[in-house]
């Protein structure tokens, strides 16, 4: 064998190794003190970030409730990852957060496919302290997930879906059978809360899944009056690129109002509405949600 290929492989196994000799950590003292030092454990990953210290157990529980509506349907109730949103408690940015300075940036302006969200300084502070309370380490020990999450009362949820929800949709039409078609209750809770488009990331593709979400569509009209619509590819201040009826990517530059542009996005009215849901509407809706069979 080749020494490069050796010394490759001898690398390989000596990093793959590292988790299966990393020790667990140690317990914490009484009273959840973080041993000497800053961290809270042993090897491995936990013992490479310092774990942020203890917060304000008030702003915790304000920073849960507003992670439940905001962001739990894309990064996961444990903030592990969920429906398209990255693991936050791996993220640098999230690691070097320290009361929501970083955090709130990206949330009050929006990155990538996350849409900016109206939270102020304050509420992000309290979101990142929640989110800071999850234990930074390696294996399942950040993961902090119930038992079951249907914890709702159905009745009220289906009072709920009748002020929110019925003016759109209808139990009878189409969602019928909709917990036939996801079996999971997290799948079908993240899924209501912020169905994915038809279009998929960029526009392309076609996936609108159980809830059949038609994607995304711009129309651009041109100084001349041409009109020109497709599925929304990428919009921002200076461009916007869509696909049209051929298949035919098209970007226009902007100017201000100019070209006008107007975008019709189907899930509009369930972002409108994810502000205005309470911690028991999320359960209680869910609970409904899944007697539709």
């Amino acid at each position: 064998m080749k020494p490069l290929v050796l010394f490759g492989i001898t690398t390989f196994l000596a990093l793959t190794a590292i988790p299966i000799q990393a020790q667990g950590p140690p317990q914490a003292p009484p009273g959840g003190a973080a041993p000497a030092g800053g961290r809270r454990g042993g090897g491995g990953f936990s013992a490479a970030f310092p774990q942020h210290a203890a917060a304000d157990p008030a702003m915790v529980e304000r920073g849960k409730a507003l992670y439940g509506v905001h962001c739990n349907f894309c990064h996961g109730s444990d903030a592990r990852g969920g429906e398209g949103g990255p693991n936050l408690l791996r993220s640098d940015l999230v690691l070097n957060d320290k009361n929501g300075e970083l955090i709130a940036n990206v949330v009050q302006n929006g990155k990538g496919d996350m849409p900016k969200l109206n939270l102020t300084n304050a509420q992000v502070s309290d979101v990142a302290a929640f989110i800071h309370s999850f234990r930074v380490g390696g294996y399942d020990e950040s993961r902090m997930v119930p038992p079951s999450i249907l914890v709702g009362d159905a009745k009220a949820g289906e009072a709920a879906f009748k002020t929110k929800c019925a003016s759109c949709h209808s139990p009878s039409g189409d969602l019928k059978g909709l917990a036939s078609k996801i079996a999971d209750p997290k799948q079908l809770q993240n899924g209501w809360l912020m169905p994915v488009g038809g279009g998929g990331r960029g526009g392309r593709g076609g996936r609108g899944g159980p809830f059949n979400v038609p994607p995304t569509t711009v129309t651009v009209t041109q100084a001349s009056g041409q009109k020109v619509t497709g599925r929304l590819a990428r919009i921002d201040d200076f461009t916007v690129t869509l696909i049209d009826s051929e298949d035919t990517q098209r970007t226009f530059r902007r100017d201000g109002d100019v070209p006008k542009v107007e975008v019709n996005d189907p899930l509009k009215p369930h972002k409108d509405l994810l502000p205005t849901y309470t911690d028991k509407q999320i359960h209680d809706l869910t609970a409904y949600l899944v007697t539709l069979k």
